[in-house]
């Protein structure tokens, strides 16, 4: 039990990696807050969340995210809602929630935050052009924010790749696609990366501002066919 006694905030958790790691955490004793709000007033609603919950807070994941695939070549497609929308979810409602969060935070000793990235922050690939730009941005924001919360606050970044979630409406043959090129054969699972952010949270004690990829290897090692 990694997490006895404690609260998590999760957001973006109904459905896909949320759902897991909220279950995970769940399952490893912590009182977890399961928020699935899209607005750019998530910061509030978290904090109403913290304060329903008993006002603790221990470890806030920063899950929720948004996208839609804009083929890269196609810039004309790429409009200024699909942007601002992007940016918003991914990478401003993130930084939203940590500030609301950090005051909690703060009173908690082995507090962290979490946030989920992509290797399209990496790599450039991805759904779009944007979410690939968003999701470097909160890359860089976690080591910032690890510097700048240091030593009270741990601050660490999950990066996944390709996984099978209804997540910007991949088509099924890109996971096909996926399991052929990863090295390790498959794409990584939902519950794989919850398991990363549970690593994050709960035991990665002597690590702040790192930024892990979950891709099957596919990054580091490249396409295996």
């Amino acid at each position: 039990m990694r997490l006895e006694g404690r609260v998590a905030v999760i957001t973006g958790a109904g459905t896909g990696m949320g759902r897991a790691m909220a279950l995970l955490f769940a399952r490893e004793g912590a009182a977890v807050v399961v928020n699935y709000r899209e607005s750019q007033e998530a910061a509030e609603e978290v904090a109403r969340e913290i304060e329903a919950a008993g006002g603790r807070l221990d470890v806030l994941v920063n899950n929720a995210g948004w996208s839609t695939r804009v083929p890269h070549a196609q810039l004309d497609d790429l409009s200024d809602e699909i942007w601002d929308r992007t940016i918003n979810v991914n990478l401003r409602g993130a930084f939203y929630c940590v500030r609301a969060a950090v005051p909690f935070l703060r009173e908690q000793p082995g507090a962290s935050i979490v946030n989920i990235a992509s290797g399209a922050a990496f790599h450039g690939a991805g759904s779009s052009i944007v979410y690939g730009a968003a999701k470097a941005g909160v890359v860089t924001m976690t080591r910032s924010l690890a510097r700048a919360l240091a030593p009270g606050i741990r601050v660490n970044a999950v990066c996944p790749g390709l996984v099978e979630t209804r997540f910007a409406s991949w088509p099924p043959e890109a996971f096909e696609r996926g399991h052929q090129v990863t090295p390790l054969g498959r794409l990584a699972t939902v519950e794989e990366v919850a398991r990363a952010a549970l690593f994050f949270a709960a035991e990665a004690t002597g690590i702040t501002g790192e930024a892990l990829l979950v891709d099957g290897g596919l990054y580091q090692l490249g396409r295996s066919r």
